[in-house]
């Protein structure tokens, strides 16, 4: 079976270069916010990276798992893949994830087992634009059945306190213009969920 591989330390795009692993569970700051002006926040992205960014097309399927967290494989649709754990506070504004990470060569394979074994909670696709700006990955989202978002994850170094973490995400939010009022609690698959309920109503 394929699929076995070395850990990474950002549930991101292997191409994008990652810094090497401490002996603890690697962890992020992260703040995601709902975008009312797309062009704005892109234009200030690409002028704080120095960069036109990189587009990454994933598609997330998450399963149900009997531990406090979420389960995702994350398939690129270039025949590689990822494999997340992560645990973090659903709350809008800065909050920590702790994650464990592991890429696969056959993500579809992997999907399929695994939605046998545990079974699927639901599915994420989405197109997104990555920006590097220091130490954090500005993602700028377009979600399929959602819109666009805005997600922040500050990339925690060895020994470095979350509080400085907290006011480099504070800080950015700031840079890009975005308001306290647009930032949005849990995933993707939470707003997907709660968008079906409401259909249903």
């Amino acid at each position: 079976m394929q699929g076995a591989g070395s850990l990474q330390n950002s549930p991101q795009s292997p191409q994008i270069p990652l810094p090497s692993l401490s002996s603890q569970m690697p962890s992020n700051v992260e703040i995601k916010a709902w975008l009312r002006d797309l062009g704005h926040v892109t234009e200030r992205a690409r002028e704080l990276s120095a960069s036109d960014g990189t587009v990454i097309r994933q598609h997330d399927t998450f399963f149900r798992t009997s531990k406090a967290g979420r389960l995702k494989l994350r398939d690129f649709l270039n025949g590689s893949g990822q494999l997340i754990f992560y645990e973090r506070e659903d709350m809008s504004g800065p909050k920590v994830s702790n994650y464990s990470i592991t890429h696969t060569d056959d993500p579809q394979g992997l999907t399929k087992v695994l939605s046998e074994a545990l079974g699927q909670v639901g599915q994420v696709k989405k197109e997104r634009r990555l920006y590097m700006v220091g130490q954090t990955r500005v993602h700028v989202d377009s979600v399929e059945g959602l819109g666009d978002f805005m997600e922040l994850e500050v990339v925690m170094r060895e020994n470095q306190s979350t509080e400085e973490g907290v006011a480099i995400a504070h800080q950015l939010m700031q840079d890009l213009g975005v308001k306290k009022e647009d930032l949005i609690e849990g995933a993707y698959m939470d707003l997907l969920h709660a968008k079906g309920h409401q259909n249903e109503k």
